[in-house]
This record gives structure tokens, C-alpha cells and sequence, in this order.
């Protein structure tokens, strides 16, 4: 990618843009709440354009709202994962541990790679069961995520809380990744990266995941990633409220129907 345009997202990930601020505008795009409207959920969506700074949002009032990342998180993870050598490498089948799940596709060892594409809850939490509540406290805290809690519970702290990130919070670390500026490997960056490939439509490929906390009330869905086109890396967090599983599939239609009315994807 354009080394121009990785220098502003590093930037803009270090020094988040505030509201207001000229050097990092904010447009509002109220006209675009129908898109929520339509799909009768409450939420918000907030997108980082590298080429001209400014910073697209959909309910700005909602954008530093800290929620509970859910399986967001496991872009992290994944990185701590490696990072931490609780996994040798993305290839190594990591166990499930043997108990019923509430989804089917969970029931089965597999590599993080199609852990995370899955979103396979009990391998991450045989990972997190490796990585411990002191490491994770360290990467929280070199990541800047959010606001960094564990608590005690390294299983499910992403899941339940405490750990809560905020939308502009999530565009200002998946920036760093996408730019590879993390404090990481540029190889563990490379390869977590790579895993949260989704698609490829002409020049322009989209990266990201899925999550969904059924702890809070309401519900929180997430869509998180960034779109790599034209040597530029538009980077973008999506937030609705969930009743349940019938607002499941809604993450995935208002993330692409945004991000072709921004004509960044689709």
C-alpha cells in the first residue's frame, strides 16, 4: 500500500479525531439512518476515509459509546494468540473440549484460521485459557483497547464484559493493523490480517468480523474491518442493538448497504 496513506491512518489511530476537530472533520450523514430505519434496529456506523482524513458517521452521538466487542475481539485474540505463542502458528488444531455448543459448526478442533471465519467461541476460549489474565492485560494495554479490562475472567471477559470498546475506539486499532503499525510482528500482523479476508470484488477486497454479545440488554451487534482499495484502507466499525437472533442477519446487510452508499464497497 501507498506509504502516504498508511502515515495518516497511522496518525489518525494515535491521536483519534475528535469531533469538531478541523484536521479531522467529522460528516454526519443523517440521510443514511434510514438504512437502520429499514431494518428497524437502533445503531451507528462510523467510517475512516485515509484519503481526505475525515471521519463519515451515521448517529455521531453513539460512535464513543463503549459496548462489550463480543467476537470482534477475536482480532485481537488472534494476534495475542500468536504474539504470546499460545498457538504455534494459524495452522495448529486447537480443541473445542469435547462439550455440546449452541452452534454445530463449533463442535470440531480446528486452526484459529477457520476459528475465526466460524467464530468458534470454545476454540478461542481454550486459547484464552493459554494466554492468561496477566498477558492480556500487558497487549490490552499496548493495543490501547478500549478500556483495556479483564477483570478475572479470561474466558469470557470479551463475551460478558468487563472489556468494552467503543466504535471510534475500533476503527483507531483495526487502522493500526491494517497499516501494520501495531507493537507486533509485522509476520503475526501479516498472517491476522490475511485470515480476516472475506471477499474479493475487482480491485477492492473487504476485511473484517462479525460480533454479537447476547449478554447486555439490549443485545449488541458489531461489524468491524476495513475495505483495501486504490492503495488505501477504509476502515470502518458498525454498532446496532439486537433483540436477538432474528436481527442477526441485519450486522451484515446495513455494513454493506453503508458502505455502497459511502461508495467505498459493493
Amino acid at each position: 500500500m501507498n506509504r502516504m496513506y498508511f502515515f495518516l491512518l497511522f496518525l489518525l489511530a494515535i491521536v483519534p479525531p475528535a469531533f469538531g476537530d478541523d484536521a479531522y472533520p467529522v460528516v454526519d450523514h443523517p440521510d443514511l439512518e434510514a438504512l437502520f430505519a429499514e431494518q428497524n434496529v437502533a445503531g451507528a456506523f462510523v467510517l475512516l476515509d485515509p484519503v481526505t482524513g475525515a471521519v463519515h458517521a451515521v448517529n455521531p452521538s453513539r460512535i464513543e459509546e463503549r459496548r462489550i466487542p463480543a467476537s470482534t475481539f477475536k482480532i485481537a485474540n488472534s494476534l495475542i494468540a500468536l504474539e504470546t505463542g499460545a498457538v504455534r502458528d494459524e495452522d495448529e488444531v486447537i480443541p473445542y473440549g469435547g462439550e455440546p455448543q449452541p452452534i454445530k459448526a463449533w463442535e470440531r478442533d480446528m486452526d484459529m484460521r477457520e476459528a475465526i471465519r466460524v467464530s468458534n467461541v470454545p476454540v478461542f476460549q481454550e486459547l484464552a485459557n493459554r494466554i492468561g489474565g496477566e498477558a492480556y492485560a500487558e497487549w490490552l494495554k499496548r493495543f490501547d483497547y478500549g478500556n483495556r479490562a479483564t477483570a478475572d475472567n479470561a474466558k469470557a471477559f470479551w463475551l460478558r464484559g468487563p472489556l468494552a470498546i467503543s466504535p471510534q475506539e475500533q476503527i483507531a486499532f483495526v487502522a493500526r493493523l491494517a497499516a501494520g503499525t501495531l507493537p507486533a510482528s509485522q509476520e503475526n500482523q501479516d498472517t491476522v490480517r490475511d485470515m480476516l479476508l472475506i471477499e474479493r470484488r475487482g480491485p477492492a477486497s473487504l476485511y473484517g468480523k462479525s460480533g454479537w454479545s447476547v449478554s447486555a440488554e439490549p443485545q449488541i451487534g458489531w461489524w468491524v474491518g476495513w475495505v483495501e482499495k486504490d492503495g488505501a484502507a477504509f476502515v470502518f466499525a458498525l454498532t446496532i442493538d439486537m433483540e436477538g437472533r432474528k436481527d442477526a442477519d441485519k450486522r451484515e446487510i446495513l455494513m454493506r448497504a453503508l458502505l455502497k452508499e459511502l461508495g467505498v464497497y459493493g
